[in-house]
């Protein structure tokens, strides 16, 4: 009799937790995925560079954009680069001495 309530207790355990499992990964796939490129910034001393992937099946735009830590440097803008499906760009521009931020836009 016990061995029959161990063996219902851990079967009752099993289906639910592949129940949860099963929700967690029907939850995971129903979640819109970004449709932008995936980007990263680097900055070194004057000079910002942008590496953008696309893996998503429609193209996106992308920019790098550069601000300046001097008022007297002026900030830059790098020209709008389309990123086609399962394509790879590098973006860079630079200031004259040193970076506040640098970051990427997509249209």
């Amino acid at each position: 009799m016990r061995t029959t309530r161990r063996v219902a207790a851990a079967v009752l355990l099993v289906a639910t937790v592949g129940l949860i499992i099963a929700a967690s990964n029907s939850a995971a796939q129903d979640r819109p995925r970004p449709r932008q490129a995936a980007c990263s910034t680097t900055v070194r001393g004057s000079h910002a560079t942008a590496n953008c992937f696309n893996p998503n099946p429609r193209a996106d735009r992308v920019q790098l954009h550069v601000e300046c830590a001097h008022w007297w440097d002026p900030d830059m803008d790098a020209r709008p680069v389309e990123v086609g499906p399962a394509q790879y760009v590098l973006l860079a521009e630079r200031c004259w001495k040193e970076i506040r931020k640098a970051w990427v836009s997509h249209r």
